[in-house]
Order: structure tokens, then sequence, then C-alpha cells
């Protein structure tokens, strides 16, 4: 599809990526991929023993998402994918090659963030890595033009308001 579009929700875990995604998926009849299925069984080991990821470790998780997103969008008009992208350069290699594909990154203080980790269950990802993904953050700046903000601080039905708002004005 020539007109189709990628949508990569990003931010660190714990910001709604999947919450907004899901949502989102399902108001506007879009295919959904939570990157993390794509992890490797050795990063996913590495991730629940409270280790943070390194690059290395990142390098073929991002080009699988790369591939994935090519994919996506040769049968469905708007897709979703699920993932922190915290680095520009993780941002660089998902968008290589692929014009189609843009930002959403939910953004959010890390004290409300860690207070909503705090009431999760069930994720791998331990509320001690957070200060982990913070530092490795690299806020997306001007340069970055593909990349829309949106902020976590509102309601979750505000947030996926304010995501969808920004898909629907990306389709005109």
């Amino acid at each position: 599809m020539d007109n189709a579009k990628i949508y990569v929700l990003m931010g660190v875990s714990g910001c709604g990526k999947s919450a907004v995604a899901t949502a989102l998926a399902q108001q506007l009849n879009a295919a959904l991929l939570d990157g993390d299925f794509l992890h490797s069984r050795a990063n996913i080991a590495k991730m629940a023993s409270g280790q943070p990821l390194n690059d290395d470790d990142r390098a073929p998780w991002l080009a699988a998402l790369n591939d994935a997103a090519f994919a996506m969008q040769r049968t469905n008009a708007v897709s979703l994918i699920v993932c922190s992208a915290l680095k520009k350069a993780y941002r660089d290699r998902l968008r290589a090659g692929n014009p189609n594909l843009a930002f959403i990154f939910l953004d959010g203080e890390y004290d409300l963030i860690a207070e909503r980790l705090r009431q999760r269950q069930g994720h791998f990802q331990k509320e001690g890595m957070l200060t982990s993904q913070f530092a490795t953050l690299e806020r997306p700046d001007s340069s970055e033009t593909d990349v829309h903000s949106v902020d976590i601080t509102p309601p979750l039905a505000d947030v996926v308001a304010a995501a969808k708002a920004i898909i629907l004005a990306q389709e005109k």
C-alpha cells in the first residue's frame, strides 16, 4: 500500500505504550505488533534478571522490527508497533528505508511512570531499570520531524485521543 503508515509508539517502560497502542488498534482497525515479541530468548532472560540490554543486544531486534514494519505496511493502511526506541540511533534503524514510518513519543515524568510501574504486575521490566531507561533516553529534538510527542499525564482516554489525532492528521 503506497499510502500505508506505520507508527512506532515509543518511550520508557511504564509510559503506556501497550495500552495506548491496543486502544488505537481497536479504534483505527490498525495492525498491532508488540516489539517485545521479537526479542530473542537471550534478551528476555537478560531483562528478566534485571539487566538492561546493550546496543549489541538490541541490534538484531531492531533489524527484525524494521523488517516487520516493512511487511506490515504492505497489507495494512495503518500499523502500530510498540517499541521503546530510546536512542536516536535506534529510531534511525527503525526508519531506515521506510519513509512511511513515524513515531509517537509517549512522554512523561520519572515519578509518574515509577508510580505506574509499582502498580503493574506480570511484566518482565523491573522498576529499578527505569533509572537506566531514563539515562538511555535520547529525547527527540526538532531534527526528528517524524516524531510526535504526547504528554501521558492525562487519563489514558485523553492520551489515546491525542495519539489518534496525530495519526488522523497525518492521513490528510
